[in-house]
């Protein structure tokens, strides 16, 4: 008998063990586990950034358009540095042409550059494939990627290749690192109450294939910093419901909109500029004593370009919010 309880001990002993080892690598099992889609895409990031060292220094670390730090060689310039991915069914679609595909993928940072107020220079480009690609499908690719390069004088650095299980999506994942004047920078954090809302362009109409050929506001971008600096500023890349509260929040400000004023697309609703994203406009805060001369200079340097004034930044807790714009965790526009 007591070599028999023994061997039940150790049996019972066996057992918990290996319900202990289930419980770790099967957690739903013993508690209820969130989802990405259940907290979005910028508590996500929140909590991501919170588990790591970031540098701040001089001022622009994670959750402005490019990571700011301190140039290495000249010491009146700033390093600006930026990341991005492409997947398919996300950004693009099989069916989309790769070349302007490829040149999606540059533009999209160029876009963040700009709203930064400076230049990218070095680009880093890594693929990942599934067997099946096409090799003319790729080659396209790269056709795009170094127009884009060469419109925006910029180079390729060096990058990636690396497979993906046949039937997955393709990802294409773009590093670029450029440079700002120090006194050319804006973040989109140091907007202050009163100051005016203002966006380059027209909002909405994405999905008719906007995203694939849209031209970065580089150049204005340039003029805009040089002429009448705006206190902050960001690109518009998830919708303008999406982008205008983090905006806001990153400036410790709220917001009024003026929906009647917002230049849309041909074709699109208030709800489409609002939610459609990928418009890679400029949205920026300037002073309001400013605005009247901006808007004048602004109709002469870029006549097919409109600028409105939709807003203004106001005191944290006070004006208006928006929902909707794109949350990739959500896997749609949010309602």
């Amino acid at each position: 008998m007591g070599s028999d309880r023994g061997a039940f001990l150790l049996q019972q002993r066996h057992r918990r063990r290996a319900n202990d080892l289930s419980s770790l690598q099967h957690p739903a099992r013993c508690c209820t586990m969130k989802r990405l889609s259940d907290i979005g895409e910028d508590a996500l990031i929140a909590r991501l950034i919170s588990k790591a060292p970031c540098d701040t220094a001089p001022g622009a670390g994670p959750g402005d358009d490019c990571a700011v730090v301190e140039h290495s060689i000249v010491a009146d310039r700033l390093e600006l540095l930026k990341t991005d991915a492409l997947v398919c069914n996300v950004h693009f679609t099989p069916d989309s042409p790769p070349r302007q595909v490829g040149w999606k993928a540059v533009a999209r940072l160029v876009s963040d550059f700009a709203a930064m107020g400076g230049r990218p220079e070095r680009f880093l480009v890594t693929l990942a494939l599934p067997p099946e690609t096409e090799l003319a499908w790729a080659e396209s690719l790269y056709e795009g990627i170094g127009e884009a390069l060469r419109c925006f004088n910029a180079q390729l650095a060096g990058g990636e290749t690396s497979r993906v299980p046949a039937g997955s999506a393709a990802v294409i994942s773009i590093a670029a690192t450029g440079s700002v004047a120090r006194d050319s920078l804006v973040l989109r954090s140091t907007g202050r109450p009163g100051d005016v809302l203002m966006v380059t362009g027209r909002l909405g109409g994405s999905i008719a294939h906007k995203h694939l050929h849209f031209m970065p506001r580089i150049e204005e971008s340039d003029w805009l910093v040089s002429n009448f600096k705006p206190t902050a500023m960001m690109d518009i890349s998830d919708g303008l419901a999406k982008d205008l509260p983090r905006f806001a929040e990153s400036s410790a400000c709220g917001f009024e909109l003026n929906f009647e004023v917002l230049p849309r697309q041909e074709g699109c609703g208030v709800d489409q500029a609002l939610g459609d994203g990928e418009d890679y406009e400029l949205l920026f805060a300037i002073a309001p004593g400013q605005v009247a001369k901006l808007q004048a200079a602004w109709a002469k340097r870029f006549p097919d370009l409109e600028l409105t004034a939709i807003g203004r930044l106001v005191e944290e807790g006070k004006g208006i919010t928006l929902s909707g714009g794109w949350d990739h965790f959500a896997g749609q526009p949010n309602a």
